[in-house]
């Protein structure tokens, strides 16, 4: 049998919290906080999104002032320092962090460069970030989740003590939401098929069993396993939507880490969009025997807005402290899907 791979701690920055623990009473509670922002739409209304309060981050690193940062990888850099600060606050990495980070699919006028961002973020947040090992890629939603194969094996092959895996973004820019008022994905007065952009960051700390009980350290769940999924039909392409895509990465889990149980719950990465509950909807009935029939539905980006690349961290996240707490039943399936073609899956029980 595979050595467990625990979750030991996850920090978070969102619309709703400063934290893991403010995050999860907010939207356990369906405590939304979307505004209005002075930004406006081509109909010259206020676009309404969720945002983290300045206030609530740090400044940008001295170090930092005088390169040449677009607003928003700057904004990217604050909001990831908080979440990184809050996973490393029970650990003690020995040596330079391995980080696998999901960043932006949707750009601005300049993408954000991922190797950059991850020298960047070494500045911001005063760590040592192994960069060799690290790897950072603009997948949106899904590719936190799909972080965790690669995560487990380096895990399970004495590579590394700990893996980060973790995601950030900003939706809340100007050319960013610009682009998807004209592609009409932006929920408005006119607009009911569209979701809230918001922005925040993610990350959790994942180790070995062994290592978790070597060190003493509290274990918010356990992951069972991890499929990815490609879908052709996703919402940029040209060929029709079939479904395939979260259908062959909810089967291939089930398939190659059966749950001891029925599945109790389900982090989605729902926004509001119609696409994603068809998309869910194909890929559950397809694997109807291994839900409960009174399994929970979350959709938290229905209280902090659609957090782009840092969702499927967050969701995992917020997955882990409910199993830990007991608010919410295991097995728990998280899921993702980005924008293009990338579904990822995965399965929480709780730690032995």
């Amino acid at each position: 049998m595979s050595e467990a791979i625990v979750i030991v701690s996850a920090g978070m920055v969102t619309p709703v919290g400063l934290s893991l623990a403010e995050t999860a009473a907010s939207a356990r509670s369906r405590v939304a906080r979307l505004q209005e922002i002075p930004w406006r739409d081509r109909r010259y209304e206020n676009f309404v999104a969720g945002v983290v309060p300045d206030e609530g981050l740090p400044p940008l690193a001295a170090g930092l002032l005088a390169e040449p940062l677009q607003c928003r990888e700057g904004r990217m850099l604050r909001l990831a320092h908080v979440a990184l600060d809050e996973a490393l606050a029970n650990i003690s990495p020995v040596g330079p962090l391995q980080i696998l980070l999901a960043l932006p699919e949707q750009h601005s006028r300049l993408p954000v460069v991922p190797v950059q961002f991850l020298m960047r973020l070494q500045t911001q947040a005063g760590v040592s970030i192994d960069q060799a090992r690290s790897v950072a890629v603009p997948r949106g939603r899904a590719a936190a989740i799909m972080a965790l194969l690669e995560a487990a094996n380096r895990l399970r092959q004495g590579q590394t003590e700990f893996v980060l895996v973790g995601g950030v973004d900003s939706l809340v820019d100007l050319y960013v939401l610009g682009t998807l008022d004209l592609q009409g994905r932006i929920r408005n007065a006119v607009n009911s098929d569209g979701f809230a952009p918001g922005e925040g960051a993610a990350f959790l700390s994942l180790c070995t069993a062994r290592t978790a009980e070597q060190r003493g350290l509290p274990v918010l769940a356990e992951l069972l396993g991890a499929s990815l999924g490609q879908e052709s039909g996703h919402l940029y392409a040209e060929e029709p939507y079939l479904g395939e895509g979260l259908a062959a990465a909810f089967a291939n889990l089930l398939a190659e880490s059966p749950p001891p149980a029925p599945i109790g719950c389900v982090y989605s990465s729902f926004n509001g969009e119609r696409y994603w509950a068809r998309e869910y909807g194909v890929a559950r009935l397809r694997s109807a025997q291994a839900f409960a029939e009174d399994h929970q539905m979350e959709h938290p980006a229905e209280v902090f807005g659609d957090l782009g690349a840092a969702h499927g961290a967050t969701l995992l996240a917020l997955a882990a402290h409910g199993v830990r707490h007991g608010y919410r039943r295991a097995p728990c399936l998280v899921y993702a899907s980005s924008d293009h073609a990338d579904r990822a899956a995965s399965l929480l029980v709780r730690a032995v």
